[in-house]
């Protein structure tokens, strides 16, 4: 049958590592497992995991084949961590024909009564090869009671028998099943050492590709390898025979340009919102998926972020030398307070954009946030205003149309001085002096009050330097210089207390209100909460509870 008949093979497929030494990315699994075959010293029971594609099925079958290979020429007596891949036990696990090496999804079969036929089958002599060999494939899935019937045969197996398990959610699995056995952790192939896996591949293929493309694609896999070689295998049909190019394999895979993803961190930051705007609407018309858009601008927040804790990581030589100049200098430009922000933000408006029914406008409502949120003052800088008496700026500065926003808001202009002690409470409250203004209501009695000057008796909940702060802050507020002394005399009441009497007072008037009377009459049970003055001494009105 020519190849035509037997139809295509794509590329994950037909370059299934067949030996431990071909797997990619995995040098301390294929160490162990090398050196455990050499020495004789075989687990009965191997447990695989890792995320998607990095080869845990494929390990596997390998293990298989290296335990019941028989050499090319029959004449191998033991098992051995480089099977031939010819001889007849080695082709026939290849095609999955092998009668002592069965593979069982767990995700189909999580019953009690599918495991119970393994421990079943467990207890005859392989009918053909070494050893018989149970895959279980997404082992997690396997139901409680499956996995408490496993655990016997598992934990002492026939010495013809050996499970390997395969699974990207080890957690789910019990810890009783862990303990048996013997764990390797498939990490996530390195992105520079998968694209140079996917160079070799393409030359195989007898396919030219760009270094740039390729390292788009290894980028784009996540550390996977099945999935790297899915979108070479589409990257390289994309071509249509020709090289497979960078601009091509971002087009296929909606992925913003590089250099424009800092332009339109850097225009965002600085607060050049149309620019910022007009450059997204370019990428989102050049076919670039809002959200792949933010995760760009995202991995590249990491990163500088990374470059301002670690400078030397901006000389990594797996970076292309135009984006290592542009990071450095983006990276002295930002704080770390500021790229951590534009972190949270932007991680947030990832979520948002996902879920949004209309995900270019969710996008461009992050840019804006993230824009407004870069002008507002570093928690450092607010500090150093706080304690130099200022307050908090009443509203965020905005940011200037055609570049970055100042951090800091201007100095307000100096207040008129307070007549009363009532109206000197209520400028903490207006420069959102929160805690000041709860303890100047709360817990002082006034005792004497003139301008320039406040006497007062505090309570035991006012801390001890009440008084000192309050001067600052009015003598900063209003340009005025102010006394504020304690006392021991008692003073009237606390401001709390009076308009607590105040609105019993009021209630008491509002009842005794003819028109408030038949209100009252007319609606049962109800009563008067709160009275609400519209003048000086005329009830507005009374509210029913």
């Amino acid at each position: 049958m020519s190849d035509r008949q037997q139809g295509y093979r794509v590329l994950a497929r037909k370059y299934r590592p067949a030996r431990l030494a071909d797997l990619v990315g995995q040098d301390v699994l294929v160490r162990t497992l090398t050196n455990a075959f050499a020495a004789d010293r075989l687990a009965h029971a191997w447990l695989l995991t890792g995320v998607r594609g990095v080869g845990k099925t494929t390990t596997a079958r390998i293990l298989a084949r290296a335990l019941n290979c028989t050499g090319e020429d029959g004449a191998r007596d033991a098992p051995a961590a480089e099977p031939c891949g010819r001889c007849e036990h080695c082709a026939a696990i290849a095609a999955d024909r092998h009668v002592d090496v069965l593979e069982l999804d767990a995700a189909s079969r999580t019953g009690v009564d599918d495991v119970r036929e393994i421990i079943e089958s467990a207890r005859y002599a392989p009918a053909r090869g070494r050893f018989k060999v149970y895959i279980v494939d997404e082992v997690h899935m396997l139901s409680t009671a499956a996995f408490n019937a496993l655990l016997k045969t598992l934990e002492e197996p026939p010495a013809h028998v050996k499970f390997v398990f395969a699974t990207t959610e080890a957690r789910k699995i019990p810890v009783t099943v862990l303990s048996r056995c013997q764990r390797f952790d498939l990490r996530r192939v390195d992105a520079g050492a998968l694209a140079g896996y996917l160079a070799k591949i393409a030359e195989r293929e007898g396919t030219e590709a760009e270094a740039d493309a390729l390292a788009l694609v290894a980028r784009a896999a996540d550390g996977s390898v099945r999935d790297a070689l899915s979108l070479l295998d589409q990257a390289i049909g994309d071509a249509a025979g020709g090289a497979v190019a960078e601009a091509a394999v971002r087009d296929m895979l909606g992925l913003a340009d590089r250099e424009r993803v800092f332009d339109l961190l850097e225009s965002t930051l600085d607060g050049s919102l149309p620019r910022a705007l007009d450059l997204f609407d370019a990428q989102h018309a050049a076919g670039a998926d809002p959200a792949i858009v933010l995760e760009d601008m995202l991995a590249l927040s990491h990163w500088l972020t990374r470059i301002k804790v670690a400078p030397e990581l901006a000389a990594d030589p797996g970076v292309p030398e135009a984006e290592r100049v542009r990071a450095r200098g983006l990276a002295e430009k930002l704080a770390v307070p500021e790229l951590t922000l534009c972190w949270q933000i932007l991680l947030k408006g990832l979520a948002e954009t996902r879920m949004a029914p209309a995900p270019a406008q969710a996008a461009e409502m992050v840019l804006v946030r993230l824009a407004h949120a870069a002008a507002l003052p570093s928690p450092a800088e607010l500090a150093r205003r706080l304690e130099g008496g200022e307050g908090a700026p009443a509203a965020p500065a905005a940011a200037a149309p055609g570049g970055r926003a100042a951090g800091a808001a201007p100095k307000a202009a100096p207040k008129a001085a307070p007549r009363s002690f009532a109206e000197a409470a209520q400028l903490f409250a207006d420069r959102r002096e929160a805690v000041l203004h709860d303890h100047l209501v709360n817990d002082v009695h006034l005792v004497g009050f003139e301008p320039g000057r406040i006497e007062l008796r505090a309570e035991p909940g006012a801390p001890p330097d009440l008084a000192a702060r309050v001067a600052r802050r009015l003598e900063s507020w209003t340009g005025e210089r102010w006394t504020v002394a304690l006392s021991d005399r008692e003073g009237e009441a606390t401001l709390k207390a009076q308009d607590e009497t105040r609105a019993a007072t009021d209630a008491e008037a509002a009842a005794r209100d003819p028109l408030v009377g038949r209100i009252l009459e007319a609606f049962p049970g109800a009563t008067i909460d709160r009275v609400r003055r519209s003048g000086a001494d005329r009830t507005a009105g009374a509210e029913g509870a």
